[in-house]
């Protein structure tokens, strides 16, 4: 079954534009204008589809519709119009459309008409147009395909254009501009420059109207309802929006070649060395291609059979050899091939491409097997006499396995070896093929296992896990007769297949079996080199360790890494080996070890070509993470952005899901918040379909981080369900994921409302108090989370032990959005007792230090949280502002529940009900706004009571009675025990 779903209602798609046009010109006709109207574009555009349109419009209307098309070869002189005017008008009788048709009809002898004959016919046929549409009240001829005409029916269709019939007739001409007569397309474009012509060029599509071509059926957007939290499996569609949007560049937004090759199972990472593995699909979706070229001459359909051999960009020469044709019927061949725009002239040479190239695809396969298979072998002489590389020549190669012995398998694997980094999935497909179609084992110069592992590389690099993981579990089930470094390989690709499907502790065995198996790869101290795999397999052990939450335990193992890395040809290794060091050092907050270190590899990947980034994808994920931590967004933007785009134009694709979420909790920090939602739809998508649920788990635990803020009140259980499946859909334990899973799960309950199951979250999965077990670089933000949901659920004591603790923690780290966290909680912690004079400074500071580090969402949530304490203190005028600047910046950010929360805040000072302006029964009654314990200090002070008295009577030191006493005044804005006497007196006496 294809991947790919194309609908039969779809020719029209992102065609509203278009269509608009056309329907107001149809409805003009009836109050008697006319109009001369040319469709024009590329053959697959969708101009027959708007003629229908057009027809259909009219008839609804009851206006009569003539159409025709053109044909090659032309059957007579005026073809078009003798198929036109054949059909009988309403009305008209028998005689009197042999009238109308033997003006054209006479034609039919001869060699065609005079000057005088084709003026008098174009005046008859003007004449004719306008009685039939003024009887009718108007009048619609389709003439579809114009470019085919004959000549006489492109110089009486060039005269229409010309002199326009007068009267309520719609002439539509639809026709391919490369292929049409010059002199029909001079008047065209004269007519377009002078008003009198509509010209209408359907568009390419874009990739939204391509996903909806192949059927994709679920929400219009990312914010829709149901994909806030069902599985990305029941969205409809196999493809992923990064795949349509590749789609659609692969067909250059043609429909028609968008619907041939999804009907090919078109593979992103397989084109344009292929259309994909439905030959079936593809030959029954190209009818119309298969009769452009079944209507050539039988030179020119040889020449294209050979184009199609050679490939993108054809000469004459090699043409001449591959064809077997001769020089002249060469070029002959080639002219006929350029007038029906099959080939086009390259600039640069005497050279010929296709027009694009599904057409040579379907040409390719079209063409007898035998000549084709023939052809490839000249072809692949040619190369070879040329010295060509070994991966041009394996193209050819490929058509002759089983034809050539073990010559062309060889080939096979010389071209994959050559190209694994930059196209792996064609590197797999020809081992593949190899390793099928294999004499023996070990027939090649290369061994069996070498050629398999290769493989399963190239297949891990495409997604293709669990694949790999099964060719790499078929070498390492006879581990014991490979010689080390095959067997260290094996166990290298096997344990980067299991990472990358999220199972940690079978690829740190992994690891650890090679590195056992391996003298002197172990760590410790010692001169001399290590062995040429320990670099590698380091690496992949520090990342493994990284995942799994064992970091500190390998940080010795990998500086060996780095050491072996250092004395490796490759001196990208360093770097790798430099950049993970550098995340583990950020992950455990050592920030002064991590900060030169991310700013030294930054430094060395801005400087490598793609090529090379190519074989290193896990290099910008790396620098990417660590900067964010470190909250350089513009550096971590730059990397994740540079990764993503080398991966899409056919780098490894394991990384993507990877970067994917880097590029998620980057924008979700930085107020991007749709791509955020997009990159993690994509992210999941593309986990599920490689098997990796840990990575997907993950993906919806960050799509909920972002929709927490981007969706409305009204979704907030489903975003807590998002959240909920994100972290139980990650492996269970102290590890990176689960970690992060936990947190972003805390804040969705938060944000959504449900302080007391936030409380409950961090507490029980973060290790408890301290919250040990959550990212240490982040804890700040965590513990700030804990602190405010602990002041939500009136725990006091907590949130002030949990702001210390944030404190302590973020001066450990001294990063300024981390400070930020940390100060804000201590704002609540103050805002919670009403002590507004210290809150409100804090709340500023923290919404301006948010600003200045470039976490919008976190600035507009502060204004928000602060807004109650600046009315405390400044007044309601004050706090309106800071809430109008919120709800603006939430509004630009698309942070839908900030806006909500902030105009619900602007509710409570419009009605009264916030502190600033305290209703009447707090005016009565101010001690209601003392907590507990400061009511019963204010009661006994106001009695006369020494603080030494008050201090013996409840049990307190005299050190805290004066604190509670300083927060008395402050809430109740007196000055001294005199004044609070005097108040505390007045409400003893007031009534209620």
């Amino acid at each position: 079954m294809s991947r790919w779903r194309t609908p039969d209602d779809t020719e029209l798609l992102a065609r509203e534009g278009e269509l608009t046009r056309l329907r107001a010109v149809v409805d003009g006709l009836r109050s008697g204008r006319g109009a001369v109207i040319e469709i024009v574009g590329d053959p697959g555009t969708g101009k027959s589809a708007l003629l229908r349109v057009v027809a259909d419009h009219a008839r609804a209307r009851g206006i009569p519709v003539s159409q025709a098309r053109a044909v090659r070869p032309p059957t007579v002189p005026y073809q078009i119009f003798v198929d036109a005017y054949g059909d009988r008008l309403a009305g008209e009788t028998a005689d009197e459309q042999r009238d109308r048709c033997r003006v054209f009809r006479d034609s039919r002898a001869g060699t065609g008409p005079t000057s005088e004959e084709h003026f008098r016919r174009g005046r008859v046929a003007r004449e004719l147009l306008a009685e039939w549409a003024a009887a009718a009240g108007g009048g619609v001829l389709l003439l579809d395909d114009v470019h085919l005409c004959d000549p006489e029916s492109a110089e009486l269709v060039a005269q229409l254009v010309r002199t326009p019939v007068p009267g309520p007739l719609l002439l539509v001409v639809a026709h391919r501009p490369r292929q049409t007569a010059l002199p029909l397309l001079e008047e065209l474009s004269h007519g377009v420059r002078a008003g009198s012509v509509v010209r209408i060029e359907p568009a390419a599509l874009d990739p939204a109207a391509v996903t909806a071509l192949l059927g994709r059926r679920g929400p219009a957007n990312a914010y829709d309802p149901p994909d806030v939290v069902g599985s990305t499996e029941s969205a409809g569609t196999v493809g992923t929006p990064a795949d349509a949007r590749r789609l659609c560049a692969a067909a250059d937004g043609n429909p028609a070649y968008v619907r041939i090759l999804a009907a090919a199972d078109w593979h992103p990472d397989d084109w344009p060395a292929s259309p994909g593995e439905n030959r079936d699909g593809l030959l029954r979706e190209a009818v119309a291609l298969a009769a452009e070229l079944d209507a050539l001459t039988p030179d020119a359909a040889a020449a294209v059979d050979a184009a199609a051999v050679l490939g993108d960009h054809v000469d004459p020469a090699d043409l001449t050899v591959v064809s077997g044709l001769e020089p002249a019927r060469v070029r002959a061949a080639l002219a006929e091939l350029t007038r029906a725009d099959l080939l086009r002239h390259v600039a640069g040479g005497a050279r010929f491409a296709f027009r694009h190239p599904v057409l040579r695809h379907v040409a390719h396969e079209r063409a007898d097997a035998v000549s084709r298979v023939s052809a490839h072998r000249r072809a692949l002489d040619l190369l070879t006499d040329r010295e060509c590389t070994a991966a041009a020549r394996a193209r050819h190669a490929e058509q002759l396995v089983g034809t050539d012995g073990v010559t062309a398998l060889e080939l096979l694997v010389e071209g994959a070896q050559e190209i694994a980094d930059d196209a792996p999935a064609t590197a797999a497909r020809w081992l593949g093929l190899v390793l099928e179609s294999l004499p023996g084992r070990d027939a090649l110069r290369l061994p069996t296992d070498s050629l398999v592992l290769a493989r399963a590389r190239a297949l891990a690099a495409t997604g293709r896990l669990a694949d790999a993981r099964a060719l790499t579990h078929e070498v390492l089930r006879e581990a014991a007769r490979l010689d080390p470094g095959l067997r260290a390989e094996a166990y290298l690709v096997s344990a980067l297949c299991e990472r990358q499907l999220g199972r940690y502790r079978e690829a740190e065995a992994l690891v650890r079996a090679a590195l056992g198996d391996l003298p002197g790869s172990l760590p410790g101290p010692g001169p001399g080199p290590a062995p040429a795999h320990v670099a590698e397999l380091a690496l992949e052990y520090g990342r493994v360790s990284l995942l799994e939450g064992t970091y500190e335990q390998t940080h010795l193992l990998l500086g060996r890494a780095v050491q072996a890395a250092n004395g490796a040809e490759d001196r990208t290794s360093t770097v790798a080996a430099r950049a993970l060091a550098a995340l583990g050092d950020t992950y455990l907050g050592d920030v002064a070890a991590a900060a030169p270190a991310v700013t030294y590899c930054a430094g060395r990947l801005d400087g490598l070509p793609d090529t090379v980034l190519a074989r290193n994808p896990e290099l910008p994920a790396a620098i990417g993470w660590s900067e964010v931590f470190l909250e350089r967004f513009p550096a971590a933007s730059r990397h994740f952005g540079r990764g993503l785009a080398v991966i899409r134009a056919g780098g490894p694709q394991q990384m993507l899901p990877h970067l994917l979420l880097g590029q998620c909790g980057l924008d979700t920090r930085t107020g991007r918040l749709d791509r955020a939602v997009r990159s993690a739809l994509e992210a999941e998508r593309l986990a599920r379909a490689a098997g990796a649920h840990d990575v997907a788990g993950r993906a919806m635990a960050l799509r909920a981080t972002a929709l927490a803020w981007a969706q409305g009140t009204q979704q907030s259980a489903a975003v807590v369900a998002l959240a909920e499946a994100g972290t139980h859909g990650t492996r269970p334990g102290d590890n990176w994921w689960a970690g992060s899973g936990v947190g972003a799960l805390a804040q969705a309950q938060l944000v959504t409302g449900d302080a007391p199951a936030a409380l409950r979250t961090l507490l029980e999965d973060g290790g408890g108090d301290g919250l040990p077990l959550l990212q240490p670089t982040l804890l700040p933000q965590w513990l700030g989370v804990l602190t405010m949901a602990a002041v939500r659920c009136g725990d006091r004591t907590g949130a002030e032990r949990w702001a210390r603790q944030a404190d302590s923690a973020a001066d450990r780290l001294g990063l300024p959005g981390q400070r930020m966290h940390a100060r804000r909680a201590r704002a609540l912690v103050h805002a919670s007792g009403h002590e507004h004079d210290t809150a409100v400074v804090l709340f500023d500071q923290s919404a301006q230090g948010f600003r200045r580090a470039g976490l919008p969402i976190q600035q507009i949530w502060t204004l928000v949280l602060g807004a109650a304490s600046t009315a405390a203190v400044h007044g309601p005028a004050a706090a309106t502002a800071q809430l109008d600047s919120a709800l603006h910046l939430a509004r630009h950010y698309g942070a839908l529940r900030l806006s909500e929360e902030a105009l619900r805040e602007q509710a409570k000072l419009t009605t009264g009900t916030t502190r600033a302006h305290r209703p009447a029964t707090d005016r009565r009654q101010p001690l209601r706004l003392l907590t507990e314990r400061e009511r019963e200090v204010a009661r006994l002070v106001g009695a006369g009571v020494t603080s030494r008295q008050v201090a013996h009577e409840l049990v307190l030191s005299t050190r805290t009675v004066e604190t509670h006493l300083q927060r008395i005044y402050r809430k109740l804005d007196v000055p001294s025990r005199a004044a609070l006497a005097r108040l505390v007196e007045r409400e003893l006496h007031s009534p209620g």
